[in-house]
């Protein structure tokens, strides 16, 4: 296993265990098939697992496992503060110790702010005052590390990454959002500022492993490298120093063991102008059934109505790869769960993006498209809560 250093504390492994998708089995986890998976990989040298408190039952059977197995102490705990659902600075103990209590544990080594989408996310925790929680909790013991796990788009990310002293950071990339999300330009801003990076959907939830289009899967087998789409996937990330630790999201000892042989024997800077070549055909076949040419580049932006155009067209663009449920929830949680929404609809036609448009892409038609493939009635629902309860 390879490991790449923390801000605070020993060397985190490069792939790291996201527990969010233990096995289910009838209305639990499937503990016994959990435990044989997490310890396997214990063994193989991972030491950082990913859970949250909103993921049904993980925090409580990853704390069982570690303590029925007494290694607590060999591995890294990542879990996540709830704040859409914290109303006070009581909330946060309140969410707080019922973490632990569920680990079976007294500390925390990496403590993220749950699925922060914009500044006013943090502000909000900042009036109830989240950082002079933080500095008890980091001098009492009980957070070693404290960062923020992140969904929205660059510009966010960047004034949320300069908002606070954080020990790290969590981030969707892979290399079909190289320009989407936090992006690259957010990672390497995180890496300038010494600020280790957890990568989460390096597959985008298996749809970059199995589920490619057959002139993508025919682009890998000519390669004659006899990669699967799944370690070219890891091995595009792992060749960029600025990427601390991957989360794999594994449920069978196959993918546990096929994963960390390829951890083990990765290193930055590998890949060569073939591999990069052979990564831009993949994109290249996995964007051709794609609805809208968007870069990403954020020229449009800001649109005068509050529209996150680039990120309403990265959601509508999933669908050929993630499918249209996946789509819709990712859309979801970009623009509706926020204070001030950003979604298609809000687009009025003035027009003043298309002026700035590299591609010259018709964006007010384009949105009004989206719009009615995504904003779903339930999208509104979500919406309004979210607002009423001023998450």
């Amino acid at each position: 296993m390879q490991y790449r250093p923390a801000k605070n504390g020993e060397p985190l492994s490069v792939l790291g265990y996201g527990c969010m998708r233990f096995t289910r089995k009838g209305s639990g986890i499937d503990l016994e098939k959990a435990e044989e998976e997490v310890m396997e990989a214990i063994r193989l040298g991972v030491n950082y697992f990913d859970t949250a408190y909103v993921y049904p039952g993980n925090e409580a059977a990853l704390g069982g496992i570690l303590q029925r197995n007494g290694c607590r102490g060999r591995v890294n705990i990542a879990t996540k503060l709830p704040h859409y659902l914290v109303r006070s600075n009581r909330g946060m103990d309140r969410y707080f110790d019922e973490e632990l209590r569920r680990l079976q544990t007294d500390h925390v080594d990496f403590y993220l702010m749950h699925m922060l989408t914009d500044i006013g996310s943090w502000e909000k925790l900042r009036g109830y005052g989240i950082e002079e929680w933080i500095r008890g909790k980091k001098q009492s013991g009980e957070i070693r590390n404290i960062g923020f796990s992140f969904h929205g788009n660059t510009a966010s990310f960047l004034e949320v990454l300069g908002a606070y002293d954080w020990d790290f950071c969590q981030i969707q990339y892979n290399y079909m959002d190289e320009t989407s999300q936090a992006g690259r330009r957010g990672l390497e801003a995180a890496a300038k500022k010494g600020i280790p990076v957890i990568v989460m959907e390096p597959l985008r939830g298996g749809r970059l492993a199995a589920g490619l289009p057959g002139s993508a899967l025919k682009i890998l087998e000519e390669s004659g490298r006899g990669r699967s789409a799944a370690e070219w996937g890891l091995r595009w990330l792992w060749d960029q120093p600025g990427v601390t630790c991957v989360l794999s999201g594994m449920n069978s000892l196959e993918m546990v063991r096929e994963n960390c042989a390829v951890a083990s024997d990765v290193r930055a800077g590998e890949f060569s102008d073939g591999d990069f070549r052979l990564i831009a055909r993949l994109k290249e076949e996995i964007s051709g059934a794609v609805r809208v040419g968007c870069t990403g580049c954020g020229y449009c932006q800001p649109c005068p109505q509050g529209v996150d155009i680039p990120g309403v067209f990265r959601c509508w663009n999933e669908i050929p790869v993630d499918g249209l449920k996946r789509a819709r929830k990712e859309y979801m949680m970009t623009t509706a769960m926020r204070r001030t929404p950003s979604g298609a609809s809000r687009c009025i036609g003035c027009g003043k993006c298309e002026t700035h448009c590299p591609q010259a892409i018709p964006i007010r038609a384009e949105l009004k498209k989206a719009a009615r493939d995504m904003e779903t009635p339930a999208y509104q629902i979500v919406g309004r809560i979210y607002r009423l309860l001023k998450i």
